[in-house]
């Protein structure tokens, strides 16, 4: 025997998967067919209550408990081999709906005196309806419920007008309407409590996803920002730490930017900066990251890149980006250039330090005449 065997409770752990199956979906469907069929089975044993109290004759009654038996069990084999699921409706919800009425109308023409407990019943089932049913179903279930409990009350006064005075059978009438019309209702304001719901989960989402893109995005250039870059850095420099393949970091300069902004204001600088990302950004692939680190300062991640062809990226992007000038509010165009500095992922060498020394590379191009790119010691191609 196994340990789990031996836990307390197992025993009751696999009577449940086997008669709702480990599914959580198709547990959920039986779950709730089982208990409509118990509850149906207390309407059965009801019936026979009132057998035993001589309101009922026993042999319409033992038909009657056959067919609604046999139902149960085949809705209930149907949602338990999974066949349902050709379906639209893999649980079968309107289907038992409509046959459960019918098992309670017939058993209003057999009740006699009892008919009295074929209201309870029907609002249950209309229960298990309101919360099953898409609105049109709804409806439908009306109709067909009015019709149906229409035509048994009219057979129960046609057959046997001595035993239930007309009055009475009105009775029974209006209030299978007022109960039809009330789980109707109910089902209606429910479905749209779970509109409402729905749209609110579907706004929460998308308001999720800009608060998202806010804190992972600059909202001057469109690209990521300096915390998502981090988080980039972080996971690429372990899985470049696994698989040896070659990870390089470039730090990128506009140069003489703080010109920019001192002659023709920082709305020219903005624009500026918003024409580097798109320039760069041509010149990359989409395997490469560019992302904003703070003013007129780029990290470029390239990764699975050896350093010759990192050489080779690089070299495009300061060209390119020399060879674009910026059109500026009023006519006026400014010239923009790049200093770069990029270095290679080490062995065992962590983020801030590849980063300190991309940065050194940075600032040597700077010190060399700017609009070059430099790369850290040991880190440049043969």
């Amino acid at each position: 025997m196994t340990p789990q065997e031996q836990q307390p409770g197992g025993a009751a752990a696999r009577l449940l998967d086997a008669l709702l199956t480990r599914d959580p979906y198709q547990r959920i469907r039986l779950a709730m067919t089982v208990l409509a069929a118990l509850l149906m089975l207390c309407c059965i044993g009801a019936m026979y209550l009132a057998v035993a109290a001589g309101m009922v004759p026993a042999w319409p009654v033992h038909r009657w408990a056959l067919v609604c038996s046999s139902g149960l069990v085949v809705v209930y084999a149907l949602i338990r081999s999974g066949y349902s699921r050709r379906w639209r409706d893999p649980a079968l919800t309107l289907v038992q709906n409509v046959t459960a009425m019918a098992c309670v109308a017939a058993a209003y023409v057999i009740a006699g005196q009892a008919r009295g407990i074929v209201l309870p019943v029907l609002a249950v089932i209309l229960m298990f309806g309101v919360f099953g049913l898409t609105p049109r179903q709804m409806v439908w279930v009306l109709v067909y419920g009015l019709v149906l409990f229409g035509l048994s009350i009219a057979w129960v006064q046609w057959r046997e007008p001595q035993q239930q005075p007309l009055a009475l059978a009105a009775a029974y009438l209006l209030m299978i309407v007022v109960v039809l019309l009330a789980g109707t209702f109910l089902n209606m304001r429910a479905h749209a409590v779970r509109e409402k719901l729905r749209r609110q989960k579907a706004e929460l989402a998308r308001a999720v996803e800009q608060v998202r893109e806010l804190a992972t995005r600059d909202e001057l250039t469109g690209l990521p920002n300096r915390r998502f870059m981090m988080e980039m850095l972080q996971l690429e420099i372990r899985r470049s730490q696994r698989s040896q393949h070659s990870l390089l970091v470039a730090q990128l300069d506009l140069d003489h930017f703080k010109a920019v902004n001192d002659t023709h204001g920082h709305a020219a600088g903005d624009e500026a900066l918003r024409a580097f990302a798109r320039t760069v950004t041509r010149c990359v692939r989409s395997s490469d990251v560019l992302a904003r680190w703070g003013g007129e300062e780029f990290v470029l991640l390239m990764c699975n890149t050896p350093a010759a062809e990192g050489t080779r990226l690089l070299e495009r992007v300061r060209r390119a980006v020399a060879a674009s000038p910026v059109a500026l509010p009023g006519l006026a165009t400014v010239g923009l250039t790049v200093s770069i500095g990029a270095a290679r992922v080490q062995p065992g060498e962590g983020m801030n330090a590849v980063l300190q020394r991309a940065d050194k590379a940075l600032y040597t191009a700077k010190r060399q005449g700017r609009d070059r790119v430099v790369w850290a010691p040991g880190d440049a191609p043969e």
